[in-house]
């Protein structure tokens, strides 16, 4: 794999993964804009470093991708079960825990290059985290309002 390619991999991993990190700084989450990126960057990296070692070492070029991908998503839920607060009653973090999840799938699919899965990701968690989550807001709130709207029987 060139240079040119590996760089023009890890600037798609950044701006996507940025793009959701944007999203989530701008609703002041705890894993923000440089998190997301570096979630992501890290498993473009992780994979390139798979894809050219196995080409460069390995002789019958046989690729077990699928143990480098499984250690990834098992170093990333930990990392995520770090994101998850529980506190008064209440648990906070599950959306920013499956956020940095799907960044690390993202950064995985650049760096095998399944570009088209990479960005249609993207703008799927795009459209839950910007769209659902106002809906979901709202819902909750306009629930809210009812309840304490409500007379005691």
């Amino acid at each position: 794999m060139s240079n040119s390619e590996i760089i023009i991999r890890l600037s798609i991993s950044i701006l996507l993964c940025g793009l959701i990190g944007l999203e989530r700084k701008f609703y002041h989450k705890p894993a923000g804009f440089r998190t997301n990126i570096l979630v992501g960057m890290g498993s473009t990296s992780l994979m390139l470093l798979t894809l050219n070692i196995f080409k460069d070492f390995n002789p019958d070029n046989y690729v077990d991708i699928s143990r480098v991908v499984g250690q990834i998503i098992t170093g990333i839920g930990f990392f995520g079960a770090g994101a998850i607060i529980q506190g008064r009653g209440s648990i906070h973090g599950f959306t920013t825990a499956a956020g940095i999840w799907v960044v690390a799938a993202i950064g995985i699919a650049v760096g095998l290059g399944y570009f088209s899965l990479a960005i249609f990701t993207t703008l799927g968690a795009l459209i839950v985290l910007v769209i659902l989550g106002r809906t979901e807001y709202y819902l909750e709130h306009r629930h809210d309002e009812k309840v304490s709207n409500s007379k005691p029987e």
